[in-house]
C-alpha cells in the first residue's frame, strides 16, 4: 500500500490525484471558494481522502470510483454522488459498473436509497451525454 510520506508530499500527491479524478475545473472552483473558515477542511480532504486513500495503489481508480459511488448512494449524498458519477469519465468506471454498484446498494443499504441513487445517476449521465452538465470537469 502506497501512502504519501510527509504532510507536504501527501498534499501535493493528493492535489494531483484529486485533479486527475475530478478534473481541473472542479478542483479550481473548490479551491477558489475556500476561505479562512474552510481552508483547513480543504487541506484535510486533499491530504487524507486524495493524498492517502485515493492515492493508494491497493485499488485502481476505477475500483475506488465504484466503491465511492456505492457509499455515497447508500448515504444519500446526492451532490457528491453526481460529482463522482461525472468523475467516471476520468476513472474508467462504466455505466455497467455504476449499475452494479447501485444494485449492491439496494441489497445492502436498502431499495429506497438505491432507487433515489438511480434517479440521480440517470439524470447526471443524461446531462453528461447531452453536454448540459455545467459542473462537468
Amino acid at each position: 500500500m502506497t501512502h504519501g510520506g510527509n504532510q507536504a508530499d501527501r498534499y501535493s500527491l493528493g492535489m494531483a490525484t484529486r485533479r486527475s479524478v475530478l478534473g481541473d475545473a472542479h478542483v479550481d472552483r473548490a479551491t477558489a471558494q475556500a476561505d479562512d473558515f474552510d481552508q483547513a477542511f480543504q487541506t484535510l480532504i486533499t491530504e487524507s481522502a486524495w493524498g492517502t486513500v485515493w492515492s493508494s495503489t491497493q485499488l485502481t481508480k476505477r475500483e475506488r470510483s465504484i466503491v465511492t459511488i456505492a457509499l455515497l448512494a447508500a448515504l444519500g449524498q446526492d451532490e457528491e454522488l453526481a460529482m463522482h458519477v461525472r468523475a467516471t469519465t476520468n476513472t474508467g468506471a462504466t455505466k455497467d459498473d455504476i449499475r452494479e454498484a447501485l444494485m449492491h446498494v439496494a441489497i445492502y443499504a436498502g431499495v429506497p436509497a438505491a432507487n433515489h441513487a438511480f434517479k440521480i445517476t440517470k439524470r447526471t449521465l443524461a446531462d453528461m451525454s447531452d453536454g448540459k452538465d455545467e459542473n462537468r470537469s
